[in-house]
């Protein structure tokens, strides 16, 4: 990097189940001489509990940050959890928006945590997983269209980087880049992601920019639809076939869970997600108004 360019607040945050070390330390390689660093440590057992104290501590900590240095511009890098706390921030303060260089999501589950799901399928509240479990997309779109937005994703499973789903990072008006072969925790502090990053920053085009087709935006704006993972897709059956040649698939685990699946005219999975027993019938009243756009009798 240019290291005679200006100089520039870079806040790094930190996830879930996580300190600040791997995050300052990724930071302390991304840095100029001319940058200030912010990598506030919100507490390792505090991010087990819920995520609004986390974002009122790192808001305190950037409104500080920001009126000490009211000229500098702003680059943002969240691991998981830190990412979804500075879109949180985002959405509460459009006003910061034109100080923002750069927004970088590494291992995101903006799309919601298929894990946290999992362990509170029905909304009760159960600890960070409450939060984490519901989806972002609807403050994260408006935001990258203003902003630029690059998503990183690791995949070391062929849909994951273990933890997160890749699909549950993505989101619309964004860039998006995926390493092969990066787990979860490796992707906090890891050469290869610093260098997308710098890279990026150097020109924003950088990544494959992401559209989201239709269908796919309307099985994701169902409350209770959850990015999953498509290790499952060989064994879903079609339910809709659309006009362009794309598919709607369905298949249900041992545990009765219904999965949905958006495959390509090709055969090519685009999207994989799950619903919980309790709320099939949102799942259903969606599919009914699809098939009777497209001329299909209701099953």
């Amino acid at each position: 990097m240019d290291l005679a360019s200006p100089g520039f607040i870079l806040f790094a945050q930190h996830g879930w189940a996580d300190d600040n070390r791997a995050m300052l330390a990724l930071a302390q390689a991304l840095a100029t001489p001319q940058a200030h660093i912010v990598a506030p440590s919100l507490g390792y057992l505090q991010t087990w509990l819920r995520i609004m104290p986390l974002i009122e501590a790192a808001e305190q900590i950037a409104r500080q940050t920001l009126a000490q240095h009211p000229d500098l511009p702003l680059r943002i890098v969240g691991h998981s959890m830190g990412g979804l706390i500075w879109l949180e921030l985002l959405h509460r303060h459009p006003e910061w928006w034109s100080r923002v260089h750069s927004l970088v999501l590494v291992a995101s589950p903006v799309g919601g945590s298929d894990l946290s799901r999992l362990i509170d399928p029905i909304g009760f509240g159960v600890g960070i997983a409450a939060d984490l479990g519901k989806t972002r997309c609807a403050i994260a779109e408006p935001i990258a269209a203003q902003i630029p937005t690059l998503i990183i994703a690791g995949d070391i499973d062929g849909g994951s980087d273990g933890t997160v789903p890749v699909a549950c990072t993505q989101f619309a008006n964004a860039q998006f880049l995926c390493l092969p072969g990066l787990s979860h925790a490796v992707m906090r502090n890891h050469p290869a992601v610093a260098s997308a990053i710098q890279e990026f920053w150097t020109d924003t085009n950088r990544g494959e920019p992401l559209v989201i087709i239709p269908v796919i935006n309307r099985l994701r704006a169902i409350e209770w639809v959850t990015d999953g993972h498509p290790r499952d897709f060989a064994k879903a059956k079609t339910l809709i076939a659309l006009k362009d040649g794309s598919t709607l698939r369905t298949w249900r685990n041992s545990l009765g869970i219904l999965h949905i699946y958006v495959a390509a005219p090709d055969g090519q999975c685009l999207y994989s997600g799950f619903i919980g027993w309790f709320h099939e019938k949102e799942l259903q009243q969606t599919l009914d108004v699809i098939r009777a756009e497209e001329g299909i009798a209701s099953a």
